[in-house]
């Protein structure tokens, strides 16, 4: 308990909308300075990312602190005192507590602290420390990205997933793809690049079928139902761990959505487990590779030289039927390369859409 002056409870309000690196630096700021925190998050219904995910980020970010989430709905005007009572009843609410410190970077935090009986400790107003700010996050988060913490980068990562039938060039592609990306250096040099996970796995029945007979082939492997719903959830757990670590954009060799259709290829039916698994995660493009100008080439994993042309509408099916951003590469290896750049920069032009917070009166 020694060094700077401690507090029995303080608080940080804000919207984190969504969370940076001004944020955490003032969360803990406050925490050196208090024997409890809490962190109140509040947001407006109009507001793009839930309260719920704001709430666990900075959870996140901060586990010795207390984090609640609040709706705050009411229109921001600091002038106007009936507006300042129906925002602290929302305040007072969401921490009935006595508080002590009010910590802040805002103009508004000598007034906050008053209403709350507490003392404000106002943490580097000018933003010197981390120049940034959630409005700046919002309108360019890729120029911001080295001030968002893992949870808030993983949300926002643009994720391309290149699929396609057996030796279509999956994994050419998006190993180019990424190798693209990350040579426009920059923030764009972390751009990462997920595996696909079926494929170790195949490796793996193969290694153990010739444990059990040296002499089994692709041809001796078989599969159930049972073990996709496994590939999915491990396909996904990768690239969740990849979005965490990257670059605004990244790209998959393959995804859960596409462990459907090699279930059915291999079943001979969809998995309602697999389509679960696969909704949970949003992808922004699919890259379909076209069969029709890639040979095939059997690597000692592959058998379905003659399902390609049937593989690559179910792709296409389903990729339409689920509403999925896609397009589908064709030609040599530079073709499919610059078709692919292409989309993914109008893509990345689009930008993040973000919804404006409620308006401020002044």
């Amino acid at each position: 308990m020694s060094g700077a002056q401690r507090h029995a409870h303080g608080l940080v309000l804000g919207k984190f909308y969504p969370p940076h690196a001004g944020h955490h630096h003032l969360v803990r700021t406050a925490q050196e300075q208090c024997e409890r925190l809490t962190v109140l998050v509040c947001a407006a219904s109009v507001e793009s990312v839930p309260l719920a995910d704001r709430v666990a980020w900075m959870r996140e970010a901060h586990p010795g602190a207390q984090v609640v989430g609040a709706v705050d709905d009411i229109p921001v005007d600091l002038q106007d005192p009936a507006v300042w009572e129906a925002h602290m009843a929302v305040f007072r609410g969401a921490v009935p507590q006595r508080v002590d410190a009010v910590f802040t970077s805002e103009a508004y935090g000598a007034e906050l602290a008053r209403r709350f009986g507490a003392e404000e400790v106002c943490v580097d107003p000018e933003r010197a420390r981390f120049p940034v700010s959630g409005t700046a996050v919002r309108a360019d988060p890729a120029g911001n990205w080295e001030f968002l913490g893992p949870g808030v980068r993983a949300a926002l990562t643009r994720r391309i997933v290149v699929l396609g039938a057996e030796s279509t060039g999956t994994t050419t592609l998006s190993r180019a793809l990424a190798a693209h990306y990350r040579a426009r250096g920059g923030v764009w040099a972390a751009t990462g690049w997920v595996a696909e996970y079926g494929r170790a796995y195949s490796e793996e029945k193969l290694a153990a079928a010739r444990a059990a007979d040296p002499a089994a082939t692709w041809e001796d492997v078989t599969f159930t139902s049972a073990e996709f719903p496994v590939i999915a959830r491990r396909q996904d757990a990768e690239e969740e761990r990849a979005a965490r670590a990257g670059s605004p954009v990244l790209i998959c060799d393959t995804d859960s959505f596409a462990t459907g259709v090699w279930h059915e290829r291999y079943t001979g039916g969809r998995s309602e487990e697999v389509e679960r698994i696969a909704a949970l995660t949003r992808r922004d493009l699919y890259l379909l590779t076209d069969h029709a100008d890639v040979p095939f080439e059997d690597d000692g994993l592959r058998d379905g030289e003659h399902l390609r042309p049937w593989m690559t509408e179910r792709f296409r099916a389903e990729l339409t039927r689920t509403g999925r951003r896609f397009l589908t590469v064709r030609g040599d290896r530079e073709a499919r390369l610059a078709q692919a750049v292409e989309a993914v920069d109008a893509l990345l032009a689009d930008g993040w859409q973000f919804a404006d917070p409620l308006p401020e009166h002044r």
